[in-house]
């Protein structure tokens, strides 16, 4: 009895030294919102693939709004060319509706979305804004429009392949809007590269 009282006591003291150093580790490494968001979806539609598969399309277009009202405001405020302030001023309005209405579509499906700009974007961000003047503004110009030919892909893809049809009318209703920025960030670029 004495002995099962002392192995007791050293396992339970072995448990607490354990927990002890854990607790002392101090890693406190924020998670991406978007992963955040992703995990979360995934546990509650593993077994549904459908939704899943519509979460994580959702989830990218969160990203992507997020990323591109930081980046506009950004233009708006270290780039000199009136167009370029002009086209972040566009950026933010136009993003700041889409993000809204992207909320409101994935609250009405359950879906976990990310509240703030993703690791990726704060590395798109912090790249444009290691530049300054026509450097800035060639360098925007090329991120809008790479940024939005892979905007449009996704929307177009979601539009044919989602499961849910109010996902599906979302992201048909909003290819047209996307292009629309793609060919101004494409008439911006060529202004830019006679400079």
């Amino acid at each position: 009895m004495k002995r099962i009282l002392i192995a007791g006591k050293a396992i339970l003291g072995a448990g607490l030294i354990i927990l002890f150093l854990n607790s002392c580790k101090n890693e406190t490494k924020q998670e991406d919102p978007k992963e955040v968001a992703e995990d979360t979806n995934e546990a509650k539609f593993d077994s549904i693939a459908e939704k899943k598969d519509d979460s994580e399309f959702l989830v990218d277009i969160a990203e992507v709004n997020l990323a591109e009202i930081e980046i506009g405001k950004l233009a708006q405020t270290k780039s000199t060319n009136p167009e370029v302030k002009k086209f972040g001023k566009m950026l933010v309005d136009e993003h700041t509706k889409s993000a809204s209405e992207v909320s409101a579509l994935a609250k009405a499906k359950n879906f976990t979305l990310p509240t703030s700009i993703t690791e990726d974007g704060k590395e798109e961000y912090n790249k444009l804004n290691e530049k300054s003047g026509l450097d800035f503004d060639k360098k925007f110009a090329d991120m809008m429009i790479d940024g939005h030919e892979k905007a449009i892909k996704e929307l177009t893809k979601a539009s044919e392949e989602a499961k849910d049809q109010d996902v599906k009318l979302w992201a048909s209703n909003n290819i047209s809007a996307l292009t629309a920025h793609l060919e101004h960030a494409k008439m911006l670029k060529q202004d830019l590269d006679k400079k």
